[in-house]
């Protein structure tokens, strides 16, 4: 087996309106396409950003909560490469996106935050 890299992550949202603002008015996404799937009665959305990250959203009604503490098994976070972390976190601040205090990466040095979407996913910003 050959993997040479990540096609697409997988999310799920619970409100369409907020989830599709955050990630492509907020985030800078681009709509790739926008499908209503009337025989699962929610939404699918898939999103990218350049050439290299593609999101599929789902918009379910009423979806499971997401368990943050204790970590469950699966996902943890999804991270993002950014030039410069405090200037990042200036312009989601606002736009009303709450950020983590700014950390240094015990492992690479880098400089590195948290945030969350709509829907409490940790999303981390990441020199």
């Amino acid at each position: 087996m050959l993997l040479s890299k990540i096609h697409h992550i997988a999310i799920i949202g619970s409100n369409y309106d907020k989830t599709k603002d955050f990630y492509v008015n907020k985030l800078g996404f681009s709509v790739i396409r926008e499908n209503y799937r009337k025989e699962r009665n929610d939404w699918k959305i898939d999103l990218e950003l350049g050439e290299n990250i593609e999101l599929e959203v789902f918009i379910e009604n009423n979806p499971p909560s997401r368990v943050s503490r204790p970590e469950a098994c699966g996902l943890r976070h999804l991270a993002f490469e950014v030039e410069n972390v405090e200037k990042t976190v200036i312009k989601l601040e606002r736009m009303g996106i709450k950020c983590e205090p700014i950390r240094e990466d015990t492992y690479t040095g880098k400089k590195m935050t948290f945030f969350f979407d709509p829907d409490g996913l940790p999303l981390e910003i990441h020199e």
